[in-house]
């Protein structure tokens, strides 16, 4: 067999990430049985031109929902739109049959955001500049059973 050459780049064509993506999915569906996987988002237009302002992108697979970017311009923060947001990614989880959710945010965004609602920090990685870090954070989508 002839060596594979390896290439680093910060520009991977498309078809490269597809053949990365459907190699790993195609991995994981025959291992688990279950094909899951699906995007999600939950996106905010400004209602004059459909515009997308912001709002959460992330996906659905095998019982968790990951939330991967979430933004709203500064103009909508401090307006309940952001709790809105995350609720209703949070309900779509549920849905999907997600028992847990888990994001990653940087110390100077939003860790307090999600900790109101609900989301609790498991990790914390030091990142540049120095005095920030990566906090990796989860959330249980199922209720709390009842007491016995």
């Amino acid at each position: 067999m002839v060596e594979p050459i390896v290439v680093v780049t910060d520009s991977p064509e498309r078809r490269s990430l597809e053949v990365i993506a459907k190699g790993l999915g195609d991995f994981n569906d025959e291992t688990t049985g279950i094909s899951d996987r699906r995007p999600l988002a939950v996106v905010v237009q400004d209602p004059m031109t459909g515009e997308t302002l912001g709002g959460v992108t992330g996906r659905t697979s095998l019982g968790l929902l990951f939330l991967d970017v979430f933004y709203l311009p500064r103009q909508l923060r401090g307006t309940g739109l952001g709790s809105q947001i995350l609720a209703m990614a949070e309900e779509e989880g549920r849905k999907r049959g997600c028992r847990a959710a888990v994001l990653y945010t940087i110390s100077f965004q939003a860790p307090g955001f999600y900790q109101r609602h609900g989301w609790r920090i498991f990790g914390e990685i030091p990142c540049s500049p120095p005095g920030t870090s990566r906090i990796f954070m989860t959330k249980d989508l199922l209720p709390d059973p009842a007491p016995r």
